[in-house]
């Protein structure tokens, strides 16, 4: 996935969906380890509930708010592996597909023994 977003200034916008219906907050911004790509932002959709990961890549940063390309409920029902710790591959094929989203080919296809870690958090030290 490719994004012209700012991961710094995604922290705490207003998150909306495809028809303006708004989902909650950006709290995380999560980038690829390989790409320094942002790719994911985890959206707290409301004061109890959870936060529900988003694509970066279709949406978009206007009006400095995120808009994201999909329905409300398909975003709050998108899998749920908590924020503040990087997604393993496997969490990370599991919203591509819970989005109907292509996955990225892996950087590392040719070493089938490498162990990369996925969504490393923005500002987060190597």
């Amino acid at each position: 996935m490719e994004t012209d977003i700012d991961p710094r200034r995604l922290i705490g916008r207003k998150a909306f969906d495809r028809k303006g219906t708004k989902i909650g907050t950006v709290d995380e911004v999560y980038l690829d380890d390989a790409t320094g790509v942002p790719e994911w932002a985890a959206v707290r959709t409301g004061l109890f509930s959870r936060d529900a990961f988003v694509p970066l890549e279709p949406s978009e940063f206007v009006d400095d708010a995120l808009r994201v390309p999909f329905d409300r409920a398909l975003i709050k029902g998108a899998p749920d592996f908590g924020v503040g710790r990087h997604l393993s591959p496997e969490q990370e094929l599991q919203l591509y597909r819970h989005y109907g989203l292509d996955s990225p080919p892996p950087e590392d296809a040719a070493d089938p023994a490498s162990d990369r870690d996925f969504g490393r958090l923005a500002g987060q030290e190597e």
